[in-house]
């Protein structure tokens, strides 16, 4: 078995897509997923499973909660190796303290086109961001809600997303044999062209 790391995007947010956790367990476990363990409310998972894509099994996932529940979620699927390659790579290891400042953007796939220069003009003179890959980290130390390049980043980068701050990034890791010290990566403002 291998564990994995479900990231639902705009479940139980705002009153809409309600799916109680214990309901998503229930999906999960149907479709022969094990050790099923829900972090908050807003549809963060760790699971075992039968080693497969996560490509496939994020489509069978959201298929069933359609099937179930009337809506298919997005879901951005990783292995314990590619969440502890994301914590590992923070360019911010300083903005660790304030974890509540540094978000992982998780993306449907490495952005084909995005758009560096929109990016740049929306960015705040304290924002940092890097995309490396299908991740885009975001360093707000003014807050993320007050953030214009946050609210634009999934029409900038032209790809589906889900967001998490730094926190809860930690503590999906955790959860299996991610239990990483932090990151010492020397950080570099603006962005990184991967």
């Amino acid at each position: 078995m291998k564990t994995y790391i479900a990231l639902f995007r705009g479940i139980n947010v705002g009153g809409n897509n309600k799916l109680p956790m214990k309901e998503l367990a229930a999906v999960l476990e149907g479709i022969g997923l094990r050790s099923v363990e829900i972090y908050i409310q807003s549809g963060n998972v760790v699971f075992q499973g039968k080693p497969v894509d996560p490509a496939l099994l994020s489509k069978r996932i959201g298929a069933a909660i359609g099937k179930s529940h009337g809506f298919e979620s997005w879901v951005r699927l990783l292995d314990m190796p590619m969440l502890e390659q994301v914590i590992r790579g923070n360019p911010y290891p300083e903005a660790e303290a304030v974890p509540g400042t540094l978000y992982v953007n998780f993306l449907a796939s490495v952005p084909p086109r995005p758009n560096f220069d929109g990016l740049e003009k929306l960015r705040a003179v304290s924002e940092r961001f890097q995309l490396a890959g299908d991740v885009l980290y975001l360093h707000a130390p003014d807050g993320i809600g007050r953030s214009r390049l946050a609210a634009a980043l999934e029409r900038l980068l032209g790809v589906p997303m889900t967001s998490r701050n730094w926190n809860t990034v930690r503590k999906l890791g955790g959860h299996g044999v991610c239990r990483l010290a932090p990151a010492r990566i020397v950080s570099r403002t603006g962005l990184f062209r991967a």
